[in-house]
């Protein structure tokens, strides 16, 4: 029978105490000496639960001996979710296809949400996403900003929904996508026009959205997603069965 390593009892450890409310956002975790001598493991177990927990958007580490030291507890689940998802995309066990689906659904359904949001945030958070698109046409703006404000201008308004799980699930998808909208653009042998037909799409989706027509929005981000996706060099891929999924 498998023994669990020992850095595991520091994971359930936290697990417990952020459940309890012992240790919440901001908190510092004990030193490591004392975290070794309160489980009866080695410090090298405890550096091991730090790293892991750090990997996982649950703490942030700093070096020294100041009071910004040791390590801190943070929520950064969407760069956790991001990374582990693009990982696992890059070993092909999870179609890029498959993902992209599944942002359609997260993406459709937060268009509706947003739809009936009576938040008194709407104005602003529509106004800042209108912001981000002046800004990605600006011919000056290169590509590495454009798709960050590409990514930012989709959480936007998906903020709208107030499902901050959702948000946080589109936000891992679209960091574990990087390397293929990368590749996308790459392999594209007119990315301008592209890039000015993305534009149009997203000032359509804004126009439908601030006029709270979610099916209209809803229909328009499934459109823009699958368009683009239909530039990707595996394209061809998109409507293949992969072993063991069925539909």
């Amino acid at each position: 029978m498998s023994t669990a390593p020992a850095y595991t009892v520091v994971l359930d450890w936290l697990e417990q105490q952020l459940r309890s409310g012992g240790l919440r956002v901001g908190d510092k975790l004990p030193a490591e000496r004392a975290l070794a001598e309160d489980f009866g493991i080695s410090r090298a177990s405890v550096r091991e639960a730090v790293r892991i927990l750090a990997a996982m958007g649950l703490v942030r580490t700093a070096t020294g001996s100041g009071p910004q030291s040791g390590a801190t507890v943070i929520s950064d689940p969407s760069a956790a979710l991001g990374w582990a998802l693009r990982m696992h995309i890059a070993t092909r066990s999870l179609p890029v296809a498959d993902v992209v689906s599944t942002r359609i659904l997260l993406e459709t359904q937060s268009s509706l949400d947003a739809a009936s949001s009576e938040t008194g945030e709407r104005d602003r958070v529509l106004a800042e996403a209108e912001q981000m698109l002046d800004r990605m046409e600006d011919p000056e703006v290169g590509d590495e900003e454009f798709h960050a404000l590409d990514a930012q201008f989709h959480l936007q308004l998906a903020s709208l929904g107030g499902n901050v799980v959702l948000e946080t699930i589109m936000a891992s998808l679209r960091e574990a996508t990087i390397g293929y909208v990368q590749e996308t653009v790459a392999a594209t042998s007119d990315w301008p026009s592209i890039r000015a037909r993305l534009q149009e799409q997203h000032r359509e989706i804004h126009r439908a959205t601030r006029a709270r027509d979610g099916e209209r929005a809803a229909r328009l981000l499934r459109e823009h997603i699958m368009w683009f996706y239909g530039h990707a060099p595996d394209a061809g891929r998109a409507t293949e069965q992969p072993a063991g999924h069925g539909r």
